[in-house]
């Protein structure tokens, strides 16, 4: 049980270090990438499309480091292409928490 809540401490402090290094202006535009230039490929609701669905639901059996490594090295031999040169380690750390996050909705 102490495992268990020092993990969740844990996890909760990584988020909140994250959300921190990105400022409330900058959130509102990593918003607005993922659902209009991530959403081209992976649709608008973020349902699937070309790419697969990023919904929290769909996203479930994925780690954060996995997730974290495809937004920022892509997908070799499929159309997801790097973003490490456009965004920022903690951007995409803030991404991959905003994509596993069950409100984030448009």
């Amino acid at each position: 049980m102490l495992k268990a809540l020092v993990f969740l401490a844990l996890c909760a402090l990584t988020v909140s270090v994250t959300a921190e290094a990105v400022t409330t202006e900058r959130q509102t535009e990593l918003r607005n990438l993922v659902h209009q230039d991530c959403g081209s490929c992976h649709g608008m609701r973020l349902t699937g499309g070309l790419g697969p669905a990023l919904t929290p639901q769909a996203l479930q059996a994925r780690n954060h480091d996995f997730l974290f490594a495809t937004i920022s090295e892509g997908r070799h031999g499929t159309p997801m292409p790097p973003w490490r040169t456009l965004l920022t380690e903690q951007e995409i750390n803030w991404i991959v928490d905003y994509l596993k996050t069950p409100e984030a909705k448009p």
